[in-house]
């Protein structure tokens, strides 16, 4: 017998609970961005390896170590995407998308690491996005973030910090990344290893560094000094955000080793995951649709993981059946087809169980958690005008009698399709509660 195919490590299939999770965050997203006015877009899954290599840094560990690059067929190196931001601003300049400037779009889909597979992370993973390109003002700032607050209270993920830092504009971030350089030059041979390669590339990226060999240079680091210009700039986010009801706690050693960030950092946290809490993440990157060959352009964005976001909601229950509906005898199957192509026509969530006989039909109705069962039955009285018809009878396990309104909304709902005669029951779980009949021509 051949040896059963495993799937890649560091995927995932999802069925049932938690592919019901995965949806209803993506549908809170585009329910909220819809809200804030950001336009839904889509861009490519694999771009040139220039795209990502330029604009995060060709000695980043993503670049070097974690993308999948390959040479296709015509010789030229391609990247799955191991991010949005770096594709839509190409996307931004190369599809003419400058002439809607300021761009406020949102997206969503899969991304590719190679890194370790670890709880919440994969190598195929999953992205929403926001991002608002063209506009250099504060309050651009304040709406990506009041977006991000707002999809997480809708999420209901509870014990969320917002923290926020500012990185400066270029010359407070110059001045002081040559500060950190000599800080940290001065300490280098206690830095862990890490830290002694960052020194030379990313220094910034010491501040936030796990190691403990680090903290105690990483706590004592000078801090920024920011001209008049940033200080203004981080104090009209403040502003916006205590206008917008959003909390927030400045995180000094929050920052971003790319050169081309500007002024805003920020980080959604929640103390549900432990040290790798992070579930939104972003900033401003005013410089990064240079680094691509473009002008000068102001932008900010975020991403977030769908995967940590749909770890941390409860299950959503509006992916299980309202109904099933289920012929009692065989010969009834096209009259249940009918019934259940009415109330779904009618907005009702039915699944038509089609397996077995009426007693099997009811395990499964039960196994897929359906709250109510409509039971298409036969006709006893075949030759009397008055009854003939399809005989239904909505049957709830979990409710005494038959008085629920669901029963009322069954039958008003099938009034679209058929005349239904209601009918009063003689006999609980036995008689109909309704004949449908068709509708005669008007």
């Amino acid at each position: 017998m051949a040896q059963s195919i495993q799937p890649v490590r560091g995927t995932q299939s999802l069925i049932g609970e938690e592919a019901d999770r995965f949806a209803h965050v993506v549908t809170a997203f585009d329910r909220v961005r819809r809200l804030y006015g950001f336009k839904r877009v889509e861009v490519p899954v694999i771009e040139p390896t220039a795209v990502f290599a330029r604009t995060m840094g060709e000695t980043t560990d993503v670049v070097s170590k974690e993308m999948y690059s390959f040479d296709d067929r015509s010789g030229d190196s391609i990247t799955l995407r191991p991010e949005f931001t770096a594709g839509i601003c190409r996307a931004y300049l190369s599809e003419g998308w400058q002439r809607f400037a300021p761009l406020k779009v949102a997206t969503h889909g899969p991304a590719f690491r190679y890194e370790r597979p670890q709880k919440g992370r994969f190598r195929q993973f999953h992205q929403l996005d926001a991002e608002i390109i063209g506009a250099g003002e504060p309050a651009a700032d304040v709406e990506l973030l009041a977006f991000g607050a707002q999809l997480l209270a809708e999420l209901g993920i509870a014990g969320v910090t917002l923290k926020l830092n500012t990185l400066g504009d270029v010359a407070s971030r110059d001045a002081w990344r040559a500060a950190l350089i000599e800080h940290f030059a001065s300490h280098r041979a206690d830095l862990s290893e890490d830290s002694q390669a960052r020194l030379d590339k990313n220094p910034l990226r010491i501040l936030d560094s796990k190691d403990p060999r680090d903290r105690p240079f990483a706590d004592s680091a000078p801090p920024m000094l920011l001209s008049a210009e940033a200080e203004d700039f981080f104090g009209a986010v403040k502003a916006g955000l205590d206008a917008a009801s959003v909390e927030y706690e400045i995180a000094p050693h929050l920052v971003r080793g790319l050169d081309y960030y500007r002024h805003t950092a920020f980080e959604f946290v929640t103390r549900q995951l432990g040290a790798q809490g992070t579930v939104i993440a972003g900033g401003r990157y005013d410089g990064l649709i240079e680094q691509l060959g473009g002008p000068h352009t102001p932008a900010v964005g975020w991403a977030a993981g769908i995967e940590r976001l749909a770890m941390l909601i409860e299950v959503p229950d509006g992916e299980r059946p309202l109904l099933t509906v289920i012929p009692d005898q065989p010969q009834l199957e096209a009259d249940a087809a009918l019934v259940a192509s009415a109330l779904r026509r009618s907005g009702m969530v039915v699944d038509l169980a089609y397996r077995g006989n009426a007693k099997r039909r009811f395990e499964l109705a039960k196994k897929n958690g359906s709250r109510a069962r409509v039971v298409v039955t036969a006709s006893n009285s075949t030759g009397v005008s008055e009854r003939q018809g399809i005989h239904i009878r909505v049957n709830q396990p979990d409710q005494v009698g038959r008085q629920d309104d669901l029963r009322g909304a069954v039958l008003t709902a099938l009034e679209s399709s058929f005349l239904v005669v209601r009918t009063e029951p003689v006999e609980i779980g036995v008689s109909p509660d309704a004949i449908l009949k068709p509708k005669l021509p008007k």
